[in-house]
């Protein structure tokens, strides 16, 4: 395959009482049809809130099963709960193995590897980095076995947070040690990838879009197909907007597209909650 066309959406936090963000997603799904990649990846916050309602997973499956492409996805921790941190409060609801197999068995699988026009795909659960729990060590197993057939190949990694802000070792905070890929599994992570040509890290999670280069690897932040988070609850890092992101991928190169569904609207988080609170 000389070209492989992937489009990035991300944090569609889909469920049947958020009618503005179902709607977002319909415009996701119209330039999606238009369009015809070659693959969807969802890069976690799938449903709203997969901890406490199955059917926010259910609901959110049969939005993407309605595709006219194939999907591919990662958890959230709207999906399967949050990451332990080693500094701040504890996560609720924290990542727990239950919901990681409710994401699995409705939603399809929380990890994965292919190849396409040259290049190595790699999807990761972050959310069991740093938990404790078993399948924290079965993944970092499943990579390291991964990475050592990758052959010379350039590798894009997809996964729900940012590795990290700007440095790999940025110091944690209390405001923001949930944003990130938490230590001490953040510079495994690092460490492992560090063998191959890491070329691109696509995430999502902080309803920022962004777009840098550290070394030789290019991060991507998408931002939120459902709705965008004000000054008042989140600094400001990039842009805040709600939009998808476009790749096309060609043996040893790569282009991005920053790009907003037409009809695609900026919901506040305000206007979410209000929903949330509501029922």
């Amino acid at each position: 395959m000389p070209e492989f066309r992937l489009t990035q959406i991300s944090d569609t936090h889909l469920g049947r009482r958020f009618p503005g963000l179902v709607a977002n997603f319909h415009r996701v799904s119209e330039h999606i049809d238009a369009d015809r990649p070659d693959l969807i990846v969802n890069t976690g916050d799938v449903s709203f809130d997969g901890p406490t309602s199955r059917d926010d997973v259910e609901f959110a499956k049969s939005l993407h099963d309605a595709l006219p492409v194939a999907c591919r996805y990662l958890p959230g921790n709207h999906d399967i709960g949050d990451n332990p941190t080693a500094i701040g409060p504890a996560p609720k609801p924290p990542v727990e193995e239950a919901h990681r197999q409710q994401f699995c068995t409705v939603i399809g699988e929380d990890h994965w590897s292919f190849e396409a026009a040259g290049w190595c795909f790699i999807g990761l659960n972050s959310l069991v980095m740093n938990s404790g729990l078993a399948f924290e060590a079965e993944q970092f197993d499943w990579l390291a076995s991964e990475i050592g057939r990758v052959n010379g190949k350039p590798v894009a990694l997809f996964l729900h947070k940012p590795v990290f802000l700007n440095l790999p070792d940025d110091p944690e905070s209390v405001e923001t040690s949930i944003r990130y890929v938490p230590q001490p599994a953040r510079a495994r992570l690092i460490e492992m990838f560090s063998t191959v040509d890491l070329r691109l890290i696509a995430s999502g999670h902080v309803h920022q879009r962004r777009d840098f280069t550290f070394r030789h690897t290019r991060h991507i932040w998408a931002p939120s197909a459902g709705f965008k988070i004000n000054d008042a609850r989140q600094d400001r890092i990039a842009i805040k907007e709600t939009g998808l992101v476009e790749y096309r991928f060609r043996p040893d190169s790569f282009e991005v597209r920053h790009v907003r569904a037409a009809g695609q609207v900026d919901v506040d988080i305000e206007e979410v909650l209000a929903q949330w609170d509501g029922h």
